[in-house]
């Protein structure tokens, strides 16, 4: 009679949590009102699950500095660095220069490379190489900060006009769509000053907000399509992805705004699910990611931007999309904690 296997013992590991100055989620978080904690959730998710599984996790507040992430990672050793860093210097196109500090010290750490980061970070950049690869995107043009709009031809109403480099839909609001030149110079001018950057226009495509996590460095792993419902969405006004919509409670509560798995034509879902492998290796990305679409009635899938290192709390689209993959959250942790240490070792 063979013996019984016995379950392999997890390694216990010292893992370096990089947050952003005042990310660090508080003590007592049951003292934080369903708002404030809805702002740390992430964080708290994620260094609440890593001591559930055992590690040892430590946390580093980084702003405008690289020195301190030296002295930790020599003097603590810890085997992986969760990089949970947005931005440095409070930009967020800085964020590639803290992984590449990491790998120029030869410690692993988890989500995306710095190439993905850079090639994603620009949306522009992002579309021209898929278009290259033969994906559809949104006809689009750049208007440099300082330069007035030239549009051309090839863009016709309505568009949608967003920051070329922000993420987490910073800069967009209904007033984002625009639907003739006046509108257009309008919302140009505000991205310019108010979000301070390149614009980027784009054809405004009418349909479904669907994202697909993908996760996984040369094997990729690609999770259920999630799709942002709109139950209560005003007279005169479009489902689109806003700030408010992203990030306030109350707003979400007020008009309907949910999420869930997308129900798709299985020949639509297999597409779908064939391109966002495609994007995850044309853009050079690795550890995990959330891409974005709008869907067509059509079912033509149209690809508007990648998010390497995505929201990760475990009530966001990309940990949801993995449950109902079967995979519990402790296990998504895990999987990306393995990703980093994986790639590290290459």
């Amino acid at each position: 009679m063979s013996r019984p296997r016995r379950r392999r013992a997890r390694r216990r590991l010292r893992v370096l949590v990089l947050l952003e100055t005042g990310r660090a989620p508080p003590e007592d978080v049951d003292a934080l009102s369903d708002q404030e904690r809805y702002e740390f959730k992430m964080e708290i998710d994620v260094l609440a699950t890593l001591r559930t599984l055992g590690h040892e996790a430590r946390v580093l507040e980084v702003r405008d500095e690289l020195g301190p992430i030296r002295q930790v990672l020599y003097e603590w050793k810890p085997h992986v660095v969760f990089n949970l860093i947005e931005s440095f210097f409070g930009l967020r196109e800085l964020d590639q220069h803290v992984a590449s500090y990491l790998e120029l010290l030869r410690v692993p750490y988890t989500g995306c490379n710095p190439r993905g980061l850079v090639l994603a970070r620009d949306k522009a950049l992002a579309k021209t190489i898929l278009t290259y690869h033969r994906i559809h995107v949104p006809k689009f043009e750049v208007v440099h900060s300082g330069r007035r709009m030239r549009r051309s031809k090839r863009l016709t109403f309505p568009l949608i006009v967003k920051s070329l480099t922000e993420e987490a839909s910073v800069g967009i609001a209904q007033a984002s769509v625009v639907w003739d030149q006046a509108e257009l110079d309008e919302r140009v001018s505000f991205i310019h000053e108010s979000i301070t950057g390149d614009a980027l226009i784009e054809e405004f495509i009418d349909g479904r907000e669907i994202y697909v996590g993908v996760f996984g460095n040369k094997r990729l792993t690609v999770l259920p399509p999630w799709e942002l419902f709109f139950e209560k969405t005003a007279p005169g006004s479009v489902a689109i992805a806003t700030e408010r919509v992203k990030h306030n409670l109350a707003y979400q509560l007020k008009h309907g705004i949910t999420e869930g798995e997308a129900e798709l034509e299985p020949a639509v879902r297999a597409r779908l699910i064939a391109v966002a492998k495609r994007i995850y290796r044309g853009l050079s990305l690795d550890g995990y990611a959330r891409l974005d679409f709008r869907l067509r009635a059509d079912g033509t899938a149209f690809f508007i931007e990648a998010n390497p290192n995505p929201e990760i709390s475990s009530q966001e689209e990309f940990a949801k999309s993995a449950l109902k993959a079967g995979i519990k959250y402790e296990r998504l942790i895990e999987t990306i904690l393995s990703l980093g240490i994986r790639r590290g070792t290459m």
